[in-house]
């Protein structure tokens, strides 16, 4: 069993043990085809995310926030403002609300933007060189995600790697064919809040 470096061997084995539980000894064939139509994700905002509001025109009310663990953020003449469990355009138009009723601009055109999901994640498990968790970032995929988690290891089995979601209360699991995404014959597997990718060794 491959044992991760710079992480102690107890917590290594858990996390090693956590994969191999959720993908319940799952022999080739047993996981799910990838889906047809990705399900609905949790877009909202949440405590620690990281977004950018832009306000046309206006640079002084331009600027990258990070939401507190009360689910607030301190913005110019409003003050403290909840965004907590809120899209996006919800927040613009709370700003832009606030900004005109408050009179500071007649016809304020304000845009948000999230640059890390940092309330949602995703965990990466198995034979990849730093397994763990990692926030989400818009547009993150199953390659992206095994990248940032250190890459596979070289006892990895990449094309039995599996992603176990939650879809209407059920777990599914998915097999993504890495060696053909790697190769331009197949689309990488966008990920979601709560996904979790496994990433087996071979077996001799």
């Amino acid at each position: 069993m491959f044992m991760p470096r710079g992480i102690p061997h107890a917590a290594a084995l858990a996390l090693y043990l956590v994969g191999v539980t959720l993908l319940g000894g799952c022999p080739q064939g047993q996981a799910s085809t990838l889906p047809v139509e990705a399900p609905e994700e949790d877009t909202t905002l949440g405590s620690g995310d990281v977004f950018e509001v832009r306000v046309f025109g206006e640079k002084d009310l331009t600027g990258k926030y990070q939401v507190a663990a009360d689910g607030t953020i301190n913005y110019p003449f409003l003050g403290d403002i909840q965004v907590a469990g809120k899209e996006t355009f919800e927040v613009a138009e709370l700003i832009s609300d606030g900004l005109k009723n408050g009179q500071y601009l007649l016809n304020p055109s304000v845009s948000v933007f999230v640059e890390q999901s940092n309330s949602k994640r995703v965990s990466v498990l198995g034979a990849v060189g730093k397994p763990g968790t990692l926030p989400i970032v818009p547009g993150m995929t199953v390659v992206q995600a095994v990248s940032n988690s250190g890459g596979f290891t070289p006892l990895a089995s990449k094309d039995d790697t599996v992603v176990t979601r939650r879809v209407k209360g059920k777990r599914e699991k998915y097999r993504i064919p890495i060696t053909e995404i790697t190769r331009g014959n197949a689309e990488d597997f966008p990920l979601r809040a709560g996904d979790i990718v496994f990433v087996p060794e071979r077996v001799f």
